[in-house]
């Protein structure tokens, strides 16, 4: 009986593997064997382990992905347990990737899930590349645009500015608020990375200081009020992290004072975190949903059995059910996933040299340009004090500063003149050096 089980299991995931369609990408083979392959080959990073994560896990395992990791760097509450369906009351206080993987592999046998309890910036890049897709399952924004940069580190583009297939890293980003929520294809090189699209998220609520200072009139303006002044004015100079339980019980014992004060009911250590952290309570069923979506699209990336979404899809249920596909255009200038400008030196052209020809490049045009790379600053145009740290390296060779197989992509803003006028902008070059093979990397100027 467990053997049908298992193989009922599979049943419709090996059909859709198995034959051919109209609608198929142009490198699907169809095979009885492909789940087993992509359960065997293919590595899968689930960003996330909350109310989505949970979700991605479970369909992920039974859409036949075998290898998965799972990087969370948060514990359990008792306010998880309505919609993260893998946690339960005694795994208060564990880690929500340990506790998501170990209950996914003791129902879906044969996967393996590796916990990573731990910052997303804790892991070194090379981490990321071990991996053939990420899949996102994220509440932040900021989280969300650190991902999409390392993903997009890994890109290369020839000398005709089309994306090396070899360097791109797929994701599939899902994410919800309330009834509606969102599940997107993102290649870099070819469709609009994060950044791209970053306009799509709404400007996070502001209130004035006036009024969290002398009329609060909401719960919402007390937690505000004990977050953004009360905070300082007693704790002066030390920051406040949100991650920290003890630093939000504060902000919550100071907020109850706040609304007590002006009569004003409402003020909950959830509601607490939802201002403080921004966020917007979830619905376990729209987890659901976009989950399946999100996992759907993983697995038509890497067996190639359907063409992907194309490009954002949006989900309302607020009113039935309503579902919208909008192709959205990559920003080809993006400073993340865009080509950038590409530039051939000589092994001989010093960083003197080279920022001599930045302001005189028609495409470029930058005068007083400050230049970085891999994070590390080579001419510093300001302050004083890092432009006296890195003039030295004016005279060396820019051959010798970048090293012999330099790839890697900085962003940095500056300005410069068009027109007449003098505008902020941010430059993405590509350097190579005449007569060494495959030299290719990614830089950034800053003009000041």
């Amino acid at each position: 009986m467990a053997d049908l089980a298992t193989k009922g299991r599979w049943r419709d995931v090996d059909k859709l593997l198995s034959r051919p369609g109209n609608i198929i990408s142009s490198g699907f083979e169809p095979s009885s064997t492909l789940r087993e392959e992509i359960g065997e080959y293919v590595r899968v990073l689930v960003v996330g382990a909350g109310g989505l994560g949970c979700e991605l896990l479970k369909d992920l395992a039974l859409s036949g992905f075998k290898n998965i990791d799972v990087i969370d760097m948060d514990t359990i509450e008792v306010s998880n347990l309505n919609r993260q369906f893998l946690f339960r009351l005694q795994d208060v206080g564990k880690s929500k990737a340990e506790v998501a993987a170990k209950r996914v592999m003791e129902r879906v046998s044969g996967v393996n899930i590796v916990p990573h309890f731990c910052r997303i910036e804790e892991k070194d890049i090379e981490f990321y590349n071990d991996f053939n897709i990420i899949v996102l399952g994220l509440d932040s924004i900021e989280a969300r645009s650190y991902i999409n940069s390392v993903a997009c580190s890994f890109l290369e583009y020839d000398r005709d500015d089309n994306p090396l297939a070899e360097t791109v890293k797929p994701m599939v980003d899902g994410g919800t608020e309330g009834f509606k929520g969102h599940a997107r294809v993102i290649l870099p090189g070819t469709t609009p990375c994060f950044e791209c699209n970053i306009w799509l998220f709404p400007p996070q609520v502001k209130f004035p200081l006036c009024t969290l200072a002398e009329t609060p009139r909401t719960a919402a303006h007390c937690i505000e009020y004990a977050h953004l002044i009360k905070w300082d004015e007693v704790h002066s100079g030390k920051p406040f992290d949100a991650d920290d339980p003890e630093h939000m019980q504060w902000v919550y014992s100071e907020a109850l004072k706040r609304a007590e004060l002006f009569g004003i009911t409402g003020v909950t250590y959830s509601l607490t975190q939802g201002v403080v952290k921004n966020i917007i309570p979830a619905i376990a069923s729209t987890n659901a949903i976009v989950s399946a979506a999100c996992a759907l699209e993983a697995l038509k990336i890497v067996s190639g059995c359907s063409k992907t979404l194309s490009n954002y899809l949006t989900y309302n249920g607020v009113e039935g059910t309503h579902i919208k596909v909008t192709d959205f255009v990559k920003d080809n200038d993006c400073l993340v996933c865009g080509p950038g400008t590409l530039i051939e030196l000589d092994t001989s052209v010093t960083l003197s040299q080279f920022i001599e020809l930045l302001g005189k490049h028609p495409g470029l045009q930058l005068s007083k340009p400050s230049v970085t790379h891999r994070g590390n600053n080579l001419y510093m145009q300001s302050p004083p004090i890092l432009e006296e740290m890195t003039r030295p390296n004016l005279a060396l060779r820019m051959f010798d500063l970048l090293g012999e197989v330099p790839k890697d992509t900085v962003h940095v803003s500056g300005a410069s003149e068009k027109n007449g006028k003098k505008t902020s902008c941010s430059r993405k070059l590509r350097i190579v050096f005449k007569g060494v093979a495959d030299m290719t990397v990614g830089m950034d100027t800053t003009g000041n």
